[in-house]
């Protein structure tokens, strides 16, 4: 039978309230004798039940700063830590230690960039999974290890009777990375984080993690912040995208508006970045010049200015404010307009090497989003 659109999104939890709400989030390390660092600067967004939400932008941008104060898992001294991250109402940055672990694993589950280093290397796989249902749903050793095996299944793992008793390198980068994922959702979080899940990984088996996150969000409603530098990932699986430069968030929308309307010049150098299977052979890319530290400070100036394709007098002497439109968000004195995107617009048809095999990039059409599509 076939689903309409309004199901699809009840059912994704689109017409709910947000589940995560993350409001004016500023991070600051200080070291003695230094001068006090803002690696994040006022970041404001919410994650709704079944909803993909993606962070983007280079390293350095504050990406993965973001996503461990969420978890509240920074160091204690020499970072400050304001503004408010708030779980079904509640403001996780007011508990104490001990509370949060017991909303880690629990409540809120993370994914990270390297499963090897992240994996403890003395411990079987079965074990680091079934101490979660333990430690979350009071479960025994007995207990836990059918679930374990399941859980391994069901992300993909084969023969997971035997990889319950392997150690971490005994399994290849792919497995590694699934296993992770089956101790990121042993005890049934509703808000999973990813950070760079597919980095260390090949591109067959990227696009293979990709698919697998994307159905376990459809399938569970779990709430999803898709943390990359990787446009490829946005374009196949997030549904919300902020662009982050500097510790601040310059452009927001929905992943549709992002690929075919980019207005933050960023945004903009970052698609313009993508290789282009459409595009003549041998054409060169054109990348950002300079790097992140090559910045001014926000609070006189825009952040993004030395490195602007386009800049204007006034960004080198005033912040920028983020102006809310519609679903779409801005941070910026001269965006991009129709004539440039013109010459050479990265719309949502450009393939990239981590794209998922099966899913197409999005268009403006709900019927052309693969998410749409597969619920039908």
């Amino acid at each position: 039978m076939t689903e309409t659109i309004e199901n699809i999104q009840t059912r994704r939890g689109e017409d709910a309230g947000p589940l995560l709400s993350v409001r004016d989030l500023k991070v600051t390390f200080q070291r003695s004798g230094e001068q006090p660092f803002v690696a994040v600067d006022g970041v404001s967004f919410d994650v709704r039940p079944g909803q993909t939400v993606g962070l983007v932008g280079e390293s350095g941008c504050g990406k993965s700063v973001t996503s461990l104060a969420i978890m509240g898992l920074l160091p204690e001294r020499g970072v400050k830590i304001e503004g408010e991250v708030l779980y079904n109402g509640q403001d996780l940055l007011k508990l104490s230690r001990n509370q949060m672990r017991d909303r880690r694993g629990a409540d809120l589950g993370m994914i990270f960039q390297d499963p090897l280093s992240s994996l403890n290397p003395v411990v079987p796989i079965g074990i680091q999974v079934t101490e979660v249902l333990e430690r979350h749903r009071g479960l025994s050793r007995k207990a836990a290890t059918p679930i374990a095996r399941e859980m391994l299944e069901k992300v993909g793992i084969p023969d997971p009777n035997r990889r319950l008793t392997d150690y971490p390198h005994q399994l290849s980068g792919g497995m590694r990375q699934r296993a992770l994922i089956a101790i990121a959702l042993a005890a049934q979080p509703r808000v999973l984080i990813a950070d760079e899940p597919t980095t260390a990984l090949d591109v067959t088996i990227q696009a293979q993690i990709l698919a697998l996150l994307k159905e376990l969000v459809e399938d569970t409603g779990t709430a999803l912040i898709m943390i990359t530098h990787d446009l490829g990932v946005v374009a196949g699986l997030v549904d919300r995208v902020n662009v982050l430069y500097a510790g601040k968030i310059v452009e927001r929308g929905n992943r549709h508006e992002l690929f075919a309307e980019p207005r933050h010049p960023y945004t903009w150098g970052l698609l313009n970045s993508i290789p282009r299977l459409d595009g003549t052979r041998g054409q060169k890319l054109t990348p950002i010049p300079g790097s992140v530290s090559d910045n001014l400070p926000w609070a006189s100036a825009c952040a993004f200015a030395p490195r602007c394709s386009q800049p204007i007098e006034v960004c080198r002497e005033q912040q920028p404010e983020l102006v809310e439109e519609g679903t779409r968000a801005l941070r910026c004195f001269n965006p991009i307009d129709d004539e440039v995107r013109s010459g050479r617009t990265p719309d949502a048809q450009a393939p990239t090497s981590t794209q998922p095999r099966d899913a197409a990039y999005p268009t403006d059409d709900p019927k052309g989003d693969p998410t749409m599509e597969e619920s039908r």
